[in-house]
């Protein structure tokens, strides 16, 4: 069946895609996700955990551990809002503003391997398709 053969096409390229694209932060000493985190702190620094969760579409615990995680090394940290002593907001390091350039770098060449060849007609329709696909889930 083709929506079986689509599926499985779909799994096969998300999963090497995950692999090629972990092993490129590694050499920035990032992780698959703390890169989107970071780059919604790029958008808008000074969001609180909830915000990001929102913005990431993750739950609440897998926010707080890649927070933590990025906060020994060094790229955010936590800051009590002045307002509202419960919420705390997360900022970027001066060294975690420093890789945003390095991760849409790889970002950018992640996608140049996955649609060579392809023509900017095809790609058109190709992302057409997906947003279609994606409102389809959501």
């Amino acid at each position: 069946m083709i929506e079986d053969e689509i599926r499985e096409l779909l799994d096969k390229i998300s999963a090497k895609m995950r692999r090629n694209y972990n092993q490129s932060l590694r050499d920035v000493n990032l992780h698959v996700g703390q890169d989107n985190l970071l780059c919604k702190l790029w958008r808008k620094d000074g969001l609180t955990q909830i915000q990001l969760c929102e913005r990431l579409n993750c739950e609440p615990p897998t926010v707080s551990n890649m927070v933590k995680a990025l906060e020994q090394k060094g790229l955010v940290y936590r800051q009590r809002n002045e307002e509202d002593g419960r919420v705390s907001r997360i900022y970027l390091t001066e060294e975690g503003r420093n890789l945003e350039g390095p991760v849409y770098e790889r970002w950018r060449k992640q996608q140049e391997k996955l649609l060579a060849g392809i023509e900017h007609e095809e790609r058109l329709l190709l992302r057409r398709i997906m947003k279609q696909m994606k409102e389809n889930l959501f």
